[in-house]
């Protein structure tokens, strides 16, 4: 907003805080079956590894989705979230579930978390929507603990081929027939406000955003489009035109390792392991 103190992160904290009341109610970001609920720990499992009581970070937990499944998988959770309303809701949930996972008020870009804290980091659904993913990623390697893991659940939702684009048509014709136009709580002209003036405002590719993880650090990248267990589980839940806009994304989970040992400057200009 010209000539006010107003900042992108300003928009999308609102955007999200104005949503937490509907979030849950869309397949896709609460989980409504123990099918996806057994997808997402093998996910874990298979970039994580157990729990065994190691820090978890949640980054941008929202409603405490993805905190549930690290609990369940034996890490000990904090989610951090920079939207009030999401973090209230996430609290209430633990709380009735019996979870032991705690949640703090933070921006998942500069998270003011201690160094070498976390075992884990895990997000979904949040680098689409960085302004600078590049600071946030270098915050997220200097948190983790070395030989730390992240592991960064995302889509790249620009169609990108013909098959895709066909995909994408087929499904907004359909969508103009389905009862419900739009996923609740969702102001479309704000969530594409939002997005010309991200980073992967363009869609956020799978390679582009491993290419910045290995330039803040991180090694042993590996990205994962094996996501056909979840996507059947959420389909089962979602109107045929979602189905099919989903299938038009390139869907997928990208893991990335903090090295054990990391390159330092020696007297004499050698380089040597810390």
């Amino acid at each position: 907003m010209a000539g006010q103190n107003w900042t992108i992160k300003d928009e999308i904290r609102d955007y999200w805080s104005a949503r937490a009341a509907s979030f849950d109610l869309s397949p896709g970001h609460e989980i409504f079956g123990d099918d996806e609920r057994h997808a997402w720990h093998a996910l874990i499992e298979r970039h994580l590894g157990a729990g065994a009581g190691r820090n978890a970070l949640d980054l941008a937990s929202g409603t405490g989705v993805i905190s549930r499944l690290l609990c369940e998988r034996g890490y000990s959770v904090t989610g951090l979230d920079f939207s009030e309303p999401m973090l209230e809701r996430a609290k209430a949930k633990a709380r009735a579930r019996g979870l032991d996972a705690k949640y703090i008020m933070g921006d998942a870009e500069n998270t003011l978390l201690a160094d070498t804290a976390y075992d884990v980091i895990m997000t979904r659904h949040l680098v689409w929507t960085l302004p600078d993913p590049a600071a946030a990623f270098a915050d997220w390697f200097r948190v983790l603990k070395p030989g730390g893991r992240v592991l960064i659940v995302d889509a790249d939702m620009a169609a990108r081929t013909l098959y895709s684009r066909l995909l994408r048509k087929a499904a907004a014709v359909l969508k103009r027939f389905a009862s419900m136009a739009e996923r609740p709580g969702i102001d479309r002209e704000r969530h594409n406000r939002i997005l010309a003036q991200v980073h992967f405002s363009g869609g956020a590719r799978a390679e582009d955003v491993a290419a910045l993880l290995r330039d803040a650090g991180f090694e042993d990248i590996v990205i994962d489009r094996g996501f056909s267990p979840i996507r059947r589980a959420q389909g089962r839940h979602m109107p045929l035109h979602q189905r099919i806009d989903r299938a038009s994304q390139d869907r997928y989970a990208i893991q990335a390792s903090k090295p054990v040992q990391q390159a330092v400057q020696v007297p004499g200009n050698s380089l040597r392991a810390a």
